[in-house]
């Protein structure tokens, strides 16, 4: 099965529920190193950020079926807080402390440059090393964006832009360069890396704006795994009643 969307219960069902009907636990069993990816723009709760009772059951779930080791990495966009302080102030540190799971902050990691002279934006381009020792599971949640239309799998794969790069220049959040031309800088990053496998919280849902806003009401109430993040995001954007096909980097 390509894709899979399961009715929300609890985080620890509904995941492990989505993560069966793929066959995850087969494709996690042959993992050595595993890295759970949040969405942790800012330090606004859940449904602006992924949940961390949504990474616990994660966790379990992998632990459950595989030996790899298994952390946690971000790299926070606010302007101001550091992705330290976003993981304390959301929880993930005390998640860490609970489950011995490492927290690591993309946005300080050791870099590897890389060339693709057929990407226009970025034919060069600084990404952490981890992105490419490890098996990656993106973590994001549902939301309308202003400018990139939704969030999903694939936008969320902007916190490994390093701000050492990505900032300063069109603005003061850490990683501003990507939101220039957003539609083109997401699909040029995605093939340089994109996620091995991607979970979306679309447990709640936001319909008008992804650093605030009211909730989708009634809650979306769905999670949606699959190994082709482009499929789990195409999958997620009518919830938000909009067509994938008028979304530029779902196209």
């Amino acid at each position: 099965m390509s894709i899979t969307v399961v009715k929300f219960t609890d985080w620890r069902e509904s995941i492990a529920a989505a993560l069966d009907d793929i066959g995850a636990g087969e494709v996690l069993a042959r993992q050595e190193k595993i890295l759970i990816k949040p969405n942790l723009v800012n330090d606004s709760p859940h449904p602006v950020t992924t949940a961390p009772a949504c990474c616990e059951a994660l966790v379990l779930y992998i632990r459950a079926c595989s030996d790899a080791e298994v952390l946690i990495a971000e790299g926070c966009g606010d302007a101001v807080l550091e992705t330290s302080e976003v993981f304390a102030n959301l929880g993930y540190a005390a998640l860490s402390r609970r489950h011995n799971v490492s927290l690591m902050d993309l946005n300080t990691a050791p870099l590897r440059r890389l060339a693709n002279p057929a990407c226009r934006l970025f034919p060069e381009i600084y990404l952490p090393e981890i992105a490419f020792t490890h098996f990656i599971i993106s973590v994001p949640v549902l939301k309308a964006h202003s400018l990139s239309d939704m969030t999903g799998a694939l936008k969320n794969m902007i916190g490994f832009a390093p701000p050492k790069h990505y900032s300063g220049r069109f603005g003061s959040w850490k990683k501003a360069v990507f939101h220039q031309d957003v539609h083109n800088a997401i699909t040029e990053l995605n093939l340089y890396r994109a996620p091995d496998l991607a979970v979306m919280d679309a447990s709640v849902g936001l319909a008008g704006f992804h650093l605030g806003g009211p909730p989708c009401d009634p809650p979306v109430g769905r999670i949606i795994a699959g190994f082709d993040p482009l499929e789990v995001d195409r999958a997620a954007a009518g919830f938000l009643n909009l067509d994938w096909r008028a979304i530029r980097h779902l196209q």
